[in-house]
């Protein structure tokens, strides 16, 4: 066939070579490797034609050897078992049989030139080229691109409303996961395990970390989609499920969630008010010595608001907090006496109403089974509640008619014969009711008068740990009290 010159290419006129069919003629061709040919492209940025130098047959050089001009002596043989022919032209390298050495590209321009076997890149680096070796990794250009497809892919950020929303259906996995006992251990492990973290990442948002104060606005997204549907029943219900660490987690969350509002709206009430039988529930946990604390925590909270409040009062609830704070385990009868406390002295109005349509029951009980119980610690938080209930001027009414009871007298005059001062000191808070009330009837009259010696010398000794002016003017009076009483006749 006739012999024509490769035109726009570096190359010399080849002999006997022709155009491979899928090289582009164009002068700009992204494609430099013809078949067991080394081209040199014009526009690389790796290796310039005066960078190249090849010597001549006469120099010894054995083809497919490529010296460098700026002073390096880094030399690569492109031949495995290179030919021995010489090369004829500087600007070329012709191997034996007049072609290229196969599967190399030098050019800048040679995008998957290289064959697997044997790749490799050539670096400008101070001034002079070096090797980064072969089978090396996809260029920067394409190391960029899979950044960039790993930004496409990234996954957004939760609201809070998401966490709150997958929560929800993590609680009814484990609510449902009872009646389904088919379901894979390590399967059911790894959503409650999900479950705690999203737990954990609530109270983060509610209470702030180490790092950040906690935002309001994601607070009120929170609190908002957790009262939209019953996730605080779910909580509840699937507490005994949760691990400890996540039973903590749980009761901080439920007590941030009583205080939060939104729109200046406590809509943790709105919610409890339209759900009140959870009260019925969190009461039975009281029960349960694992959850006890945790219940009885939940349940202080939701009491912080009235209409909640109100609902235990007049159910028979009420009624189990005398045998809760009397159980073995000091824990629980700690928090239940808290509890109770609670339940009597936040909501004034409400307890005044519920002592007055209830005080004969109510304080039958409280003498019998609180101020008079075998245990120290529960008579001691008793005549403390006491003192606190009865000197509440909402319940003045109730305090009169208290104080004008003989059986209440006896019981108070025996807790100041106490060996412990600390009861005596608040039993003495409320035995000064008793002498300082002006319509004294006439049994407690008698009783004071009959037992007058014995009372005043039990008071003149008595004196609490630390000087206390308040304590002494009290007990002044009460004192002139008792000792101007005369007998009264009974009518």
């Amino acid at each position: 066939m006739t012999k024509k010159p490769l035109r726009n290419h570096k190359f010399d006129q080849i002999d006997d070579a022709e155009r491979p069919r899928h090289v582009a003629p164009g002068g700009r061709s992204g494609c430099w490797e013809r078949p067991q040919v080394v081209a040199v492209g014009r526009r690389s940025r790796l290796v310039r034609r005066s960078q190249i130098d090849t010597t001549r047959a006469t120099s010894g050089c054995r083809c497919g050897e490529v010296a460098l001009r700026s002073g390096s002596d880094f030399a690569l043989s492109l031949l495995g078992a290179g030919a021995t022919s010489p090369c004829r032209s500087r600007r070329s390298l012709r191997s034996v049989n007049g072609e290229r050495p196969r599967g190399l590209a030098l050019g800048g321009a040679a995008r998957g030139a290289s064959t697997p076997a044997r790749r490799l890149s050539l670096q400008r680096h101070s001034g002079s080229l070096t090797s980064s070796g072969l089978a090396r990794e996809p260029s920067d250009q394409s190391d960029n691109g899979g950044g960039k497809m790993k930004g496409l892919f990234k996954s957004k950020p939760r609201t809070p409303a998401d966490i709150v929303r997958q929560t929800r259906d993590l609680l009814l996995y484990a609510d449902r996961s009872k009646s389904l006992p088919d379901l894979r251990e390590s399967k059911r492990e790894e959503k409650m395990a999900e479950l705690s973290r999203n737990i954990r990442d609530m109270k983060s948002i509610l209470y702030g970390n180490s790092e950040a104060e906690p935002v309001a606005e994601a607070c009120a997204q929170l609190t908002q989609e957790f009262f939209r549907e019953d996730t605080l029943r779910l909580l509840i219900t699937c507490l005994p499920k949760l691990n400890l660490e996540t039973r903590k987690d749980a009761t901080q969350l439920v007590a941030n969630l009583q205080r939060q509002q939104v729109n200046s709206r406590l809509i943790a009430s709105d919610y409890l008010e339209a759900n009140l039988d959870l009260m019925d529930v969190l009461m039975e946990g009281f029960e349960n010595t694992d959850l006890a604390l945790h219940y009885g925590a939940m349940f202080r909270e939701c009491i912080r608001h009235q209409i909640v409040a109100r609902y235990v009062l007049e159910s028979e609830h009420v009624k189990k907090f005398f045998d809760y704070i009397q159980l073995p385990n000091f824990d629980i009868a700690a928090d239940a006496a808290a509890t109770f406390k609670e339940l009597l002295t936040r909501h004034k109005s409400t307890v005044a109403e519920f002592l007055t349509k209830n005080e004969d029951w109510f304080f039958t009980d409280y003498n019998s089974k609180l101020l008079e119980s075998s245990n120290y610690i529960t008579r001691r938080q008793a005549i403390k509640l006491l003192g606190d209930i009865l000197l509440d001027r909402s319940n003045s009414a109730v305090m009169t008619r208290y104080v004008s009871s003989r059986d209440n007298l006896r019981i108070l005059m025996n807790l100041l014969r106490e060996s412990s001062k600390s009861i005596q000191i608040e039993a003495f808070h409320v035995f000064k009711l008793f002498a300082a009330n002006q319509n004294k009837p006439a049994d407690i009259i008698n009783i004071l008068v009959a037992n007058k010696s014995k009372l005043l010398r039990l008071l003149a000794d008595l004196k609490p740990d630390k000087e206390d002016e308040r304590f002494e003017a009290d007990k002044s009076q009460v004192l002139r009290e008792i000792a101007a009483l005369e007998p009264r006749d009974l009518a």
